[in-house]
């Protein structure tokens, strides 16, 4: 690090001309990265589920309606003769477009019940899009507004998975947008708040913009070769400004603190690089590897935001490793131009953090059981969390897919839309073999939650044939005749405890022929197998990394176990607050969502990764200082109290800030970006305070001079690999370029 720290300032021309280079490269390139960028990702490709999907695909070129035309009439009902007409002629023209495919309608099946309203003034068509995700999404944006149309004998409204992606798609983008409108000069606000000055201020944000930038670019090259969500963006934009601002700060105060010590700005520099620059590295690796640790999980969502993760805090480290030293370099004692005010400096022993975790460590037990009670409290309803997977109603009511399934599931008898379908791609002689398909049928139709099943023999319910087959049961059959599929109709709620019951009791029961269960709650029952199934291993993987950075920051074995305790009590807590409020639906009204009842799976899974790594982030700042102060003074207890003193308030600002870019996020309309914009500015706040600020002055204090011990072999272990923030840099050791006087500036504290 301390050649580094020279490279920088010998090359730092250079640095910022190749920096600027990047910035342009990546804003040209990688500005539009949304619109190649995908708004699926939720299923495992390996699953049951997936499987059905592909083999009804493939087998039998159909699949399970992604479209819906939801027809009102404007008088009347839609059995008059002109809406009848009228919806004949949008079925007509909907199955006439190119790449959609499998129309069918109230009126071109000869008014079937279930495609009508109880009231008689709705019906439905439904359609497919052909295709891989990026080509449905293209396809249902020109499609959604040819066929949202209101005329005087029937409005139309569209809807549908495809619809629901698409305006979920769009509304990110809308988000996004307003989320950096609002946390960027927000930001600099406060950046100004900490440092005093609007140049010190202006280079983390610069970092930022850069780190976010390449990012983009980066996204968009990794879309040309694999699915990568557009949820990620939100991830991106987040962590670019946070940790490039988190990284920045600790960099610049080590310089602004050497150069309050008396060092020239080169030397101050190469100092600062050496030492906070080491502790910046070490942090960044365990972020990018907690963010890693998502990689184990099937789903492309969350595969998606370790691809951002990575790369924004690779780049944000980059830019606060070699870009910023360079910015120091030239600017040197400029870097305090246009000073707004000064803040004094409190001499050593007397500011706030220094004096809180004194009284900590006065009455450790009381005040720790206080603390750690409180976030027990908070964490108890996590203990009823119910998962499930985003539908429609993570958008706004006002939106047109929210508003055509509320109709679907108040106002229709069935859920058409919503049919499993169960696939046999191995029946050899279908037509052989009808009376085992006709009882498979019907004992599918018993089962609780369903209302009906299609099949190539008819159509059952409870248990009795219902009506014959016709003319689309052919469907039902492959072109070979040795395979088949039946289409189950659910009575419940896909996206719910009942529909995911559903799913498991049709796979339960024993079927003439191997079958392959699908739809959305089948979905929802694999998401969560394939999720929960990794937990451990992404789990142990974080813990691991946790484990090894901090004991080579520290050379102690009880300080890495500490850290995850109190991280996974603080995370305990977030999540309980989230259960409180997105799934019981309390301020529902004042955040604006519609609550379900239920968590998105991913999103606790997201937030645990991040939260994790940015409170080891912190960690590993605050123990770099305690330790470096213990191995100057063997002191635990005053270690410890000047430690926080000399970060704590650059913590708290750090995580304020990250804080102001979560909350912006949790403007968005879209429900779990919502709650992964308020979690994480709640985790990320309480663990700036609680849990840095209180819990681990109380712990470190009753552990005593144990917080250090390690077992021989360990200790010898640390002695050579391990990482410290004191290191000593002789005058004669330093570049003939920093002892420049041109290139000294006088640096005003």
């Amino acid at each position: 690090m301390e050649r580094l720290g020279r490279f920088t300032v010998r090359w730092r021309r250079w640095i910022l001309a190749l920096a600027l280079v990047f910035v342009a490269v990546a804003g040209a390139f990688g500005g539009n990265v949304a619109q190649h960028l995908s708004s699926g990702g939720f299923d495992d490709p390996n699953s049951e589920s997936s499987r059905a999907a592909t083999a009804l695909n493939d087998t039998f070129h159909t699949g399970s309606p992604n479209l819906v035309l939801l027809v009102t009439a404007t008088q009347g009902t839609v059995d008059s003769s002109a809406v009848a007409a009228r919806g004949a002629q949008l079925t007509e023209q909907l199955a006439a477009e190119p790449g959609v495919a499998d129309v069918a309608s109230y009126w071109s099946l000869g008014q079937a019940p279930p495609l009508r309203s109880t009231d008689g003034t709705r019906a439905m068509i439904l359609a497919r899009i052909t295709g891989s995700d990026d080509t449905v999404r293209d396809r249902v944006k020109q499609i959604s507004p040819a066929y949202s149309i209101s005329d005087p004998t029937v409005s139309v409204q569209v809807g549908g998975r495809a619809e629901i992606f698409r305006q979920v798609g769009t509304q990110v983008e809308k988000d996004l947008q307003k989320a950096e409108a609002i946390s960027v000069p927000i930001t600099m606000l406060l950046l100004i708040l900490v440092f005093g000055s609007v140049v010190a201020a202006g280079l983390p944000l610069s970092i930022g913009i850069a780190s976010i930038l390449g990012t983009f670019l980066i996204l968009r090259v990794l879309a040309a070769v694999t699915q990568v969500s557009i949820f990620s963006l939100n991830l991106t934009t987040a962590m670019g400004l946070g940790l490039s601002i988190d990284y920045s700060l600790f960099i610049l105060s080590r310089f602004r603190e050497e150069m309050r010590g008396g060092l020239r700005p080169h030397d101050a520099v190469v100092r600062s690089v050496a030492t906070a620059g080491r502790t910046v590295a070490f942090s960044a690796a365990t972020v990018a590897i907690s963010l890693a640790a998502m990689m184990v999980f099937p789903l492309s969502f969350l595969k998606s935001f370790a691809y951002a993760g990575i790369a924004v805090v690779a780049l944000a480290a980059f830019g606060a490793l070699l870009i910023l030293p360079a910015l120091l370099a030239v600017l040197g004692g400029n870097v305090d131009r246009w000073v707004l005010f000064r803040r004094r400096t409190k001499p050593v022993g007397q500011g706030f953090w220094h004096r809180l975790a004194t009284l900590v460590m006065r009455r450790p037990v009381a005040i720790g059981a206080a603390v750690v009670a409180v976030l027990l409290l908070l964490g108890a309803p996590f203990l009823r969390v119910n998962f499930g997977l985003p539908d429609d109603r993570v958008l706004p009511a006002s939106a047109s897919s929210h508003q055509v399934q509320d109709a679907l599931r108040t106002d229709f008898a069935s859920d058409e839309l919503n049919a499993m379908p169960v696939v046999a791609p191995d029946v050899p002689n279908v037509n052989g073999r009808t009376a085992d398909v006709a009882a498979y049928a019907a004992q599918l139709s018993r089962v609780p939650g369903v209302t009906r099943v299609d099949a190539v023999t008819g159509s059952y319910a409870e248990g009795a044939q219902v009506a014959p087959a016709g003319p689309a049961s052919a469907r039902f059959v492959d072109a070979k005749g040795d395979a088949t599929w039946l289409r189950v109709i659910p009575s419940v709620e896909p996206m719910s405890d009942a529909g995911e019951a559903l799913a498991m009791d049709i796979r339960a029961m024993h079927a003439p022929f191997p079958v392959l269960v699908g739809g959305s709650a089948a979905q929802l029952v694999d998401s969560k197998s394939g999720i929960f199934g990794r937990v451990p291993l992404a789990g142990g993987l974080i813990a691991l990394v946790t484990f090894v950075v901090l004991f080579l920051m520290t050379g102690s074995v009880l300080v890495p176990v500490k850290a995850v305790v109190l991280n996974l009590l603080s995370l305990s807590a977030t999540f309980g607050a989230m259960v409180w409020v997105f799934q019981w639906g309390h301020l529902s009204g004042a955040l604006g969502f519609t609550p379900t009842g239920m968590i998105d799976t991913t999103t606790p899974i997201l937030m645990f990764c991040i939260a994790f790594g940015l409170s080891m982030d912190y960690e590993v700042f605050l123990l770099s200082r305690i330790k470096e102060e213990y191995d100057r003074t063997r002191a635990s207890n005053a270690s410890v109290a000047m430690g926080l003193e000399r970060t704590g308030r650059i913590v708290t600002a750090a995580a304020a800030l990250l804080a102001v870019v979560f909350v912006a996020f949790a403007t968005s309309q879209i429900t779990f970006i919502k709650l992964l914009g308020v979690g994480m500015a709640l985790a990320v706040l309480m663990d700036a305070t609680l849990i840095r600020g209180i819990l681990v002055p109380a712990f470190m204090r009753l552990m005593g001079d144990a917080n250090w011990w390690a077992p021989t072999w360990l200790r010898r272990v640390h002695d050579r690999f391990g990482i410290r923030e004191s290191v000593e840099l002789p005058e004669a050791d330093l570049p003939d370029l920093v002892r420049d006087p041109v290139a000294v500036r006088e640096f005003e504290p």
